[in-house]
């Protein structure tokens, strides 16, 4: 009987706790995961905008009879693209892609088109992750996004060598959305470890912009690149948000809401140190900038706020339950609300009359500023015991203790000849070492690999 009498009182625990939950849930704002983030400036976001607008060229057949007008300053100069490439170039091993020459901001682009829903290579790609995380740096990362990279880079290093050391003051920068934007953050790590196949180029001149970025690194490598690597994030983008395997996302494409509850909830189980203590758990690599425009129990968009960091714990862990969170992973929509955003910026350092020279100590102090915060962050990895982090070396590089691979990069002096051999490897001894070529000559990951 009093067993009988205690079921009604279970029933109601249960029941207030899993509305506890949904109420919790409900009111986690996007806000909330940068409200304690510093603003962006005009001049480290200003990028963001013309970098959109280059991706969406590489899916115009005609540049100079574009089908989606750019707004005003954010033209693409058909004569400025030293090459495009479509699925029939790349034969579907990677997304298209254009390499740009921007005169007036002295930069040279890289740009990758996100998933083509129609496209089956573009699957192929995501689907490539099934045998485990692939091993590299000392981190982990996904499978078909590396091998992506691997294929690009063994196709344009001569062009791209050829520009570093033609424009010597100009930056490299390598741009994607979605899955494009795993391989171009992938396709930077290989590239700074091969400044010497790009003439020695200095890795300052290196960059990346990840838009509506897929978790396609571990933690460590996430952070320790946060100099070289920026991560684009709309609100309620749910993609940057999720730790599903990328597969699976996109397996459950046309019941993708299901999917994210089931993951919100089993999220809402973990805490986040053990999140943290996962070494296999990808990331949204590098800094981020947030690009807030709702706000809670309020209807339309509000004016966008920027706010940027290098956060450690914290970074993009829950899911946001709202239905903007596939809207806002558009690219269309981003770069309108990037451009919204820059523009409010500017009006602002307007409005405060800068003079030119206040502008350039005012450039130098937040890059000291983003340093130091990088810096921070690496040391807030050792703190929290995140897997394979340890005290910063040279450009913030983490300590590889128990990686045997990783241990001749660490720069210690007892393993010195070591170190100096690894560090030497050149850009085709590593695509030697992670690709082979197939009968029919196209580029595939050499699987004994995954197993290291």
């Amino acid at each position: 009987m009093s067993i009988l009498c205690g079921l009604p009182f279970l029933e109601c625990i249960y029941c207030l706790a899993c509305a506890r939950w949904v109420w919790k849930r409900c009111l986690h704002n996007a806000g909330h995961d940068s409200e304690t983030w510093g603003r962006a400036t005009a001049d480290e976001f200003e990028p963001v905008p013309r970098l959109c607008r280059y991706i969406l060229a590489v899916k115009e057949s005609d540049l100079r009879q574009p089908l989606r007008a750019p707004p005003r300053g954010y033209g693409v100069d058909p004569d400025c693209v030293i090459m495009k490439k479509n699925y029939n170039d790349t034969r579907g091993k990677v997304p298209p892609y254009l390499i740009y020459l921007d005169h007036d901001h002295a930069d040279i682009v890289l740009a990758i088109r996100g998933l083509n829903l129609a496209k089956e290579s573009d699957y192929a790609v995501l689907l490539d992750n099934k045998l485990g995380k692939m091993k590299f740096d000392g981190g982990y990362v996904h499978n078909g996004l590396l091998k992506a990279a691997g294929c690009i880079l063994d196709a344009e290093c001569e062009v791209l060598k050829e520009l570093a050391v033609k424009y010597p003051n100009y930056t490299l920068t390598f741009t994607g959305h979605s899955l494009g934007s795993g391989v171009a953050a992938l396709l930077t790590i290989v590239v700074v470890q091969n400044r010497d196949r790009l003439g020695n180029i200095d890795r300052k001149r290196i960059r990346c912009f990840a838009i509506a970025p897929t978790r396609c690194m571990s933690l460590n490598l996430a952070v320790r690149y946060a100099d070289v690597i920026n991560s684009v994030v709309l609100q309620d983008d749910f993609l940057p948000r999720t730790a599903t395997p990328l597969e699976d996302i996109f397996k459950s494409l046309f019941c993708l809401p299901c999917l994210l509850c089931l993951r919100c909830m089993r999220d809402t189980c973990i805490s986040e140190e053990r999140m943290l203590k996962d070494p296999k758990r990808l990331y949204a690599p590098g800094r981020l900038y947030h690009i807030v425009e709702r706000k809670p129990f309020r209807c339309g968009r509000f004016p966008p706020v920027v706010r940027t960091a290098v956060p450690v714990d914290g970074r993009f862990e829950h899911i946001v339950l709202s239905c903007n969170a596939t809207s806002d992973h558009a690219l269309l929509w981003i770069e309108k609300e990037a451009q919204w955003a820059l523009g409010l910026m500017r009006e602002e350092d307007h409005a405060l009359e800068i003079p030119a020279k206040q502008r350039m100590e005012r450039q130098k102090t937040l890059a000291k500023e983003h340093r130091e915060e990088h810096e921070a962050a690496l040391h807030r990895a050792v703190t929290l015991a995140v897997p394979h982090a340890f005290l910063p070396s040279q450009y913030g590089t983490f300590d590889e203790k128990d990686d045997d691979a990783s241990k001749n990069t660490a720069g210690d002096s007892s393993t010195g000849s070591s170190a100096k051999s690894t560090s030497k490897e050149s850009w085709f001894e590593l695509i030697d070492r992670l690709f082979e070529r197939d009968e029919s000559g196209h580029v595939v990951l050499k699987k004994p690999l995954l197993g290291d």
